[in-house]
């Protein structure tokens, strides 16, 4: 059977090329890097394993009259053309929970490095600077502060989780409202988004981007914000209004950490790369070595699982191929 594996590019590609061959030994594996080479892949392929960083378009599905399954390796699907796989059969699944751990970690750590002003006292070190009286007066605690958080699935319901000992208020929007035990089970308190936005000096978000999210945080709502908060994004860069956001950093917002970018890799000449109260990560807060072993191990077992006519983790679509 012919899988076709996407990864990103990264000077170490050849071994993870290895790596992705001895992972999936009883298959034919193809690797591609770019939009180009996964065209030229697609007439062959029965099963493509897809990440965020290649878009899975109607005309590339259009040219896979083999292709089964769309495994995607992570929780997000906006980069799949998802009416193009159902119109063609395609079965779509993804895998919801397995970086769920690693963001959620991540969350905390800017969380902590945003309210210490940690990446500038660094810096000031490093070019021989003392900034003694900076920390004194800029760090600040986690304790007592209000954090929101804008969607609770599975990597919302892991921070609000990692927060707990912090004895921080945790508020919390989503379309859908948790159940009264589980707000009790995570410690969260539901509000409508206008309401908590001004109350919060930490939002973080973990919404997927569908037609209904894009854009969700704008201008008003970025403005809307507590003077001096944060703004936290691992979710999906078109959530929020890029040039707002911008302009909001520049004296609204006490800062902001992005591991999300409109266009990825972030342009050399970005404006956020120019503001010093910006922590920037490559679209990798769910990436750990612990994360890529969960990966690897899902998306083992649910192959092996389609291979067998088993049913699948993280069905989105059950194609008719």
């Amino acid at each position: 059977m012919k899988l076709t594996v996407v990864l990103p590019k990264m000077e170490q590609i050849e071994e993870y090329k290895a790596l992705v061959r001895s992972l999936f030994h009883e298959f034919s594996v193809e690797v591609a890097t770019d939009a180009d080479e996964l065209m030229a892949c697609m007439p062959e392929t029965e099963i493509l394993i897809s990440v965020v960083f290649v878009p899975v378009t109607r005309e590339m599905l259009e040219r896979a009259p083999r292709l089964r399954l769309i495994q995607v390796a992570g929780a997000g699907i906006d980069h799949v053309d998802l009416d193009a796989a159902r119109e063609l059969g395609i079965t779509v699944a993804s895998l919801p929970a397995v970086q769920a751990i690693s963001v959620a970690e991540h969350v905390i750590m800017v969380m902590l490095a945003l309210r210490r002003g940690l990446i500038h006292v660094h810096n000031a070190l490093k070019q021989g600077q003392w900034p003694y009286s900076y920390w004194m007066g800029y760090a600040d605690d986690l304790y007592g502060k209000t954090v929101g958080i804008v969607g609770m699935g599975n990597t919302g319901r892991a921070v609000a989780t990692r927060l707990q000992p912090f004895g921080v208020t945790k508020l919390y929007y989503d379309v859908v409202r948790l159940s009264p035990e589980e707000e009790a089970q995570f410690g969260v308190t539901y509000m409508e988004l206008d309401e908590m936005l001004p109350r919060c000096d930490f939002v973080t978000l973990h919404f997927a981007l569908t037609p209904e999210t894009r854009g969700i945080i704008n201008r008003e709502r970025l403005f809307a914000m507590k003077q001096g908060a944060f703004l936290i994004n691992t979710a999906r860069a078109g959530l929020v209004d890029e040039q707002a956001l911008i302009e909001a950093l520049q004296g609204h917002l006490g800062g902001a950490a992005i591991d999300v970018y409109w266009e990825e890799p972030i342009p050399a000449n970005h404006p956020l790369l120019q503001l010093p109260n910006v922590i920037l990560t490559p679209h990798g807060a769910g990436i750990t070595r612990g994360a890529q072993q969960r990966i690897s191990q899902a998306l083992v077992e649910n192959l092996r699982r389609f291979v067998e006519g088993k049913p699948i983790e993280g069905l989105i679509i059950q194609g008719t191929r």
